[in-house]
């Protein structure tokens, strides 16, 4: 049963956002909860994680008022680290489920415990381990530039965009699936073709792919949020 609050309202999920780069997808996502948005009456995301201290969408999420951490993989190595990527994905998975209850009331630079109801791979460049996943069964939830089973993992528009060159197919797409270890081979959520066309370019190809992926995402989450109990 989903949680509500006292007067019998369904209470906004808490979504934390994990991303690598300039994090355009995670700004569709903050659009989608502005008020009478798609996402308003539903979520609010409360934690923004990058792997890149460098990343843009860190300052898309503080131009919001969401709070930030970053939790690189290099300093485990440099340490020497055993088992480096898993140590990492523990810790992180700790950082998520200790800081994405919110900001804090105090301190607009802190958060507050608690575990979020969904993470979001929104660019996230890190192939994430059961030492990660564990902690959040059924609630991570990864973008892809691809349909199922098509060109896992990088570079998928570059790779669909060749294999069109070769007449192999007409078409690529992007899918919302839930996130499981082995790459982009999760449960689809939500998926739609996105047509080649004839004059296209790799740059016209990318556009058009990245504003059907911000449509897609957010609608994916809407989906996978009515369907999900939270968490108390």
């Amino acid at each position: 049963m989903s949680s509500t609050s006292n007067d019998g309202q369904r209470r906004l999920a808490r979504i934390c956002v994990l991303v690598s780069g300039n994090g355009s997808n995670l700004q569709a996502i903050l659009d989608a909860t502005a008020p009478g948005k798609p996402l308003a009456e539903l979520a609010r995301v409360t934690l923004v994680v990058s792997n890149r201290a460098s990343a843009y969408g860190l300052e898309r999420a503080r131009n919001a008022g969401v709070p930030t951490r970053v939790h690189q993989l290099k300093p485990y190595r440099d340490r020497g680290v055993a088992e480096p990527r898993q140590q990492f994905d523990r810790d992180l998975a700790d950082l998520v489920l200790a800081n994405s209850g919110g900001p804090s009331q105090d301190d607009a630079t802190a958060t507050t415990p608690g575990a979020p109801d969904l993470v979001v791979l929104a660019g996230w460049m890190h192939i994430l381990s059961p030492a990660f996943l564990d902690q959040f069964p059924n609630r991570v939830i990864n973008l892809h530039p691809a349909l199922p089973g098509e060109f896992d993992g990088v570079n998928s528009i570059g790779r669909a965009f060749d294999a069109y060159k070769a007449g192999q197919l007409t078409r690529t797409g992007v899918m919302v699936h839930c996130v499981v270890p082995e790459v982009d081979r999760g449960a689809p959520i939500l998926l739609e073709a996105v047509p080649i066309h004839a004059e296209d370019t790799l740059e016209t190809l990318e556009a058009r792919m990245h504003t059907v992926e911000h449509r897609l995402l957010v609608q994916a989450i809407a989906k996978y949020l009515r369907e999900i109990p939270l968490v108390n």
